[in-house]
């Protein structure tokens, strides 16, 4: 996974980690690695994340706790090079992540592609609760018509707070914004991981969220 590189694993998973857990630049990435002893372009950091963020979390859907069978559907916006993007994501309703998908457009088709991605990767929910979004809801009816399946709705607001809150941890980390779409795809991911294995959302023995988080890359 790191072979040819000229720098160790463990500074190039300790340079992944700011970025995922702090939301720090890259700048500022290298000024704490140079206060460290160990001096890095920014740019080598910010190649790290792209190359590395897919890798890492493939490996952690493969330690991914199950969740639960009742979730709360809702979406944000994030800055992608001027434009406003939109990140879909569902907890359950203890508050375990589901899932996540950035998306280019708000609209059914966007949430359909969220939905079948998460229950490829969780299996099929009982109950679905979203807010009055006419794009989720569409995107639920249509799956159910071509599964053959009873998936319940239920439109309540206040009931989607959990999930709203949650995307705080997200959208703290992304406020700078990104200059493309597929670093931001990648970013996400990295930041979404993190905090699922803060949330206790990861198989492992590892004392703290950090040393989880490296055995990612083991």
């Amino acid at each position: 996974m790191f072979q040819g590189h000229s720098f160790p694993k463990s500074v190039i998973m300790q340079a992944i980690y700011f970025k995922f857990r702090f939301g720090l630049s890259y700048r500022e990435i290298e000024e704490l690695l140079a206060i460290r002893g160990v001096r890095v372009d920014h740019a080598t950091i910010q190649r790290w994340v792209f190359k590395f963020s897919p890798l890492l979390e493939d490996n952690f859907r493969k330690r991914k706790r199950s969740v639960g069978k009742r979730w709360r559907m809702d979406e944000t916006y994030i800055k992608v090079k001027g434009q406003w993007r939109y990140l879909y994501r569902a907890v359950d309703k203890e508050g375990n992540t589901v899932d996540f998908l950035l998306t280019r457009r708000r609209q059914r088709m966007s949430a359909q592609s969220f939905l079948i991605r998460a229950i490829e990767n969780n299996g099929r929910p009982f109950l679905i609760n979203i807010d009055k979004s006419g794009s989720n809801k569409g995107a639920i009816k249509v799956y159910k018509k071509r599964a053959y399946t009873n998936i319940q709705i239920r439109q309540c607001k206040y009931l989607n707070n959990i999930v709203e809150q949650d995307h705080r941890f997200v959208k703290k980390r992304v406020r700078q914004g990104y200059r493309d779409f597929e670093s931001a795809r990648r970013s996400i991911a990295g930041i979404e991981v993190v905090h699922m294995i803060k949330k206790g959302q990861m198989d492992s023995k590892c004392s703290s969220v950090y040393k989880s988080f490296c055995s990612l890359a083991a």
